[in-house]
């Protein structure tokens, strides 16, 4: 058949829709005169305008643009709408600032371009096909149509390709309702499939405890494999095969070892990742979402705890670019089966053949107020836990101090610590900063196991620009290239005294960091320590106006607080000569210090190590049960809120020690949370700024001179020995156990 033959064929179906208008089956051209073609240099002197009916647009997801340089902004045009954006971007950014949502499926805005999917096609003037918007950087005077017929048939054809091996998986699936793929067929699918060979199908992976998968829902996107080698540092994951055959797997069968595995859910837009413990719980749609922050480390990572009833379902990440942008580790994650295992439901008083026996508040109060009353001011203790909220410490405070006693303070802080500049105990450079950082010198501190996410923003660095990190402390693994200087203070005095290589290093640098673990606080010699520190900082002026490089990283969401209260141990002997302790959710201490003799009082919301000697429980509320405030490593206070009701008949925290007061005869002044965080604000008036990060004013130069002897011999010690068990909820979660016994192993 001829080429004229052919046309002619293609050309009968659309002349014959032309009807009355075009009896002779011939295609009518329209010629329309316009007065800027007779005069085309006027035309070029009037920029063309946007139609004056069209309404304004916002950008997708309150997206803003940063201008480095504003001489570098460049203008395009999207289906008609100028857009003025920075040089550099996609034309996919530019259609997002422009208020106008690309469908897309491998592109991610924190890892790299991959351009595989090719669902996010637009028409681009004189561009012959649809390009992939996610690959092209946009040019100046660009004209980009997201919403003709090319860029609409594009689409369907490429959304039939992708679900032409798709399983029907719907109504079995744990991703339906939330689904990238449902949403995106349905807007910019096809209503019909040509496809009727046998669909290919996919060996499921073991990739441990966490991450449940059905291979063959893949869609090969590669967002998994990208997230696992750019943000987690584990190159676990990468595709095999071609064609039909490709597949993404671990090439030999491994676990995925990282310890943000639980983030490929997130990002995977179908159900080929989803969550294993929340397999076939719930639908996204029976859950109600409560914003709070995590606590089982310092980070205070954003957090939605989403429940159902009495019950928290999942914990899913809450965006905030400043501490854990969209990512959070896998034991905030999973460790919320915790929450419903071992609790403590109802006040508890220890009769005298050694069992417990369930009382009211009223008769468990009376006894702690009774044996309170009977012993000396100065055997009076209490401990807050690694979990306790910034209310709760300043009412236990405020309760034994009017009971005659200053000894109160927090679990992970040693004897005498100094409180008395916030420089000397926070992350100054704040974590987002870090990325600023071009030498990392960590002292003591292994970040993967004790702060995930400030292990995360670490690793971003070094990827991106390259940065050298010195570490000083026991063999561990990292993520990152790294060079281990030593184990014992001993190196770090060499580097303080310049005679180690990596002193030139550190000099050198233009914007140093160094980070001391929290566990240098457990030690004795902590203050000739930090005065090493301090010593290296100066001559690396890594404390200077615009940059302040000296950070402490905190162990526990309660430190910082404690500190901002003065919760601070002053004797050392001061467990053993106690008659009356009182445990606030503190479980880690050693309980062999404790006098038999000793009367001890519980009050916390797990049976964990400390119920087993104590003489009466009082049972507390969960941080997924009330409102309390927390302090976070780099200064920012925030708070928890409750998204379930508490178990049993347990109180929130300072409403026990409240109650307790009066029932001893010393009653605190406030009986609302109002006005105990009025009373926070006399102490630490950082306190009470809400999702504000409060930098320390004042230099840690300012502290006075030391005299102690460091021990050069001691090493530095491992802080967390087992990440995924670190406090009363964690060690009480299920997940948890699997993954200690399945991801620790040796």
């Amino acid at each position: 058949m001829g080429l004229g033959a052919l046309a002619s064929k293609v050309v009968r179906p659309t002349s014959r829709m032309l009807g009355s208008q075009n009896p002779g089956n011939l295609l009518l051209r329209t010629i329309v005169t316009k007065p800027e073609l007779r005069k085309p240099e006027a035309a070029q002197a009037q920029p063309e305008q946007p139609p004056p009916d069209l309404p304004l647009r916002t950008p997708v997801a309150g997206a803003r643009i940063h201008f480095p340089n504003p001489d570098d902004a460049i203008e395009v045009f999207v289906d008609g709408y100028p857009v003025k954006i920075p040089k550099g971007m996609t034309v996919l950014q530019a259609c997002v600032v422009a208020g106008v949502d690309i469908p897309r499926f491998c592109y991610h805005s924190r890892l790299s371009i991959a351009g595989n999917c090719r669902m996010c096609l637009v028409e681009v003037e004189k561009s012959p096909k649809p390009v992939a918007s996610c690959a092209m950087p946009a040019l100046p005077g660009m004209k980009i149509k997201t919403d003709t017929p090319m860029a609409k048939k594009a689409r369907e054809g490429v959304m039939e390709f992708l679900l032409m091996n798709h399983p029907l998986d719907c109504p079995i699936c744990d991703q339906g309702g939330e689904c990238d793929l449902q949403d995106q067929s349905m807007a910019f699918g096809s209503d019909r499939g040509r496809f009727s060979e046998m669909k290919r199908s996919v060996v499921d992976k073991n990739l441990g405890p966490l991450v449940k998968t059905v291979m063959t829902r893949c869609i090969q996107c590669t967002r998994c494999v990208r997230f696992a080698t750019e943000v987690a540092g584990v190159e676990d994951l990468g595709m095999l095969g071609r064609g039909s055959g490709e597949e993404i797997g671990t090439y030999v069968e491994k676990l995925m070892t990282s310890e943000l595995s639980g983030n490929v859910i997130d990002i995977c837009p179908v159900g080929a990742l989803t969550a294993k413990p929340f397999a076939f719980k719930a639908r996204n749609w029976e859950l109600i979402g409560t914003e709070s922050i995590d606590v089982t480390d310092a980070v205070g990572s954003n957090i939605k705890i989403e429940s159902r009833g009495p019950e928290v379902m999942r914990i899913l990440p809450r965006l905030n670019e400043d501490i854990n942008e969209e990512w959070i580790s896998d034991k905030t994650r999973f460790c919320y089966d915790g929450l419903k295992r071992q609790r403590l439901n109802d006040p508890m008083v220890r009769g005298p053949d050694g069992h417990f026996k369930a009382v009211n508040w009223r008769d468990a109060l009376a006894v702690v107020a009774e044996i309170a009353h009977q012993v000396k001011a100065e055997e009076i203790v209490g401990i807050a836990g690694k979990l306790s909220d910034a209310e709760s410490m300043m009412a236990l405070k405020d309760f034994l101090n009017r009971m005659g006693s200053n000894n109160v303070w927090c679990e992970g802080i040693g004897v005498n610590t100094n409180a008395d500049l916030r420089s000397g105990y926070l992350m100054n450079t704040s974590i987002a900063g870090l990325e600023k950082a071009d030498i990392f010198l960590l002292v003591g501190t292994q970040p993967r196991v004790e702060a995930a996410m400030v292990n995360a923003r670490i690793h971003k660095t070094v990827r991106a620009s390259q940065a050298k990190v010195g570490y000083i402390g026991p063999t561990t693994d990292f993520n990152y290239d790294h060079q281990h200087l030593g184990t014992d203070p001993q190196t770090l005095v060499e580097i303080a005294e310049g005679r180690h290589p990596f002193s030139a290093i550190i000099s050198n640098a233009k914007n140093p960091a160094i980070i001391v673990g929290a566990g240098v606080f457990e030690r004795n010699d902590k203050d000739a320590i930090f005065a090493a520190v301090d010593t290296i900082a100066e001559k690396a002026k890594a404390v200077r106006p615009g940059w302040n490089g000296l950070n402490v990283l905190l162990l526990h969401a309660v430190q910082a607080a404690a500190l901002d209260l003065g919760l601070v141990p002053r004797s050392e002997n001061s467990i053993e000569s106690a008659k009356f302790v009182y445990l606030m959710g503190a479980d880690d201490i050693n309980l062999d210090k404790i006098p038999n003799d000793a009367f001890v009082v519980y009050q916390g919301h797990h049976g964990d190590r400390s119920v087993y000697r104590a003489n009466v429980i009082l049972p507390a509320a969960a941080f997924s049960e009330k409102e309390g405030t927390y302090e976070n490593t780099e200064g920012c206070t925030q708070q928890t809120l409750p998204a379930v009701p508490t178990v049993g008949d347990a109180r929130d925290d300072w409403k026990i020690i409240r109650a307790l007061s009066e029932v001893a005869g010393v009653r605190l002044p406030y009986d609302t949370i109002g006005a105990i965080r009025s009373r926070t604000r006399t102490v630490a008036p950082n306190l009470v700024h809400m999702d504000e990060r409060e930098p320390a004013i004042f230099p840690a130069s300012l502290k006075p001179e030391v005299s102690g002897k460091m021990d050069l011999k001691t090493p530095f010690g491992t802080a967390v020995e087992n990440f995924y068990m670190t406090d009363s909820i964690t060690r009480a979660s299920k997940t948890m156990a699997q993954c200690s016994a399945m991801l620790l192993k040796k």
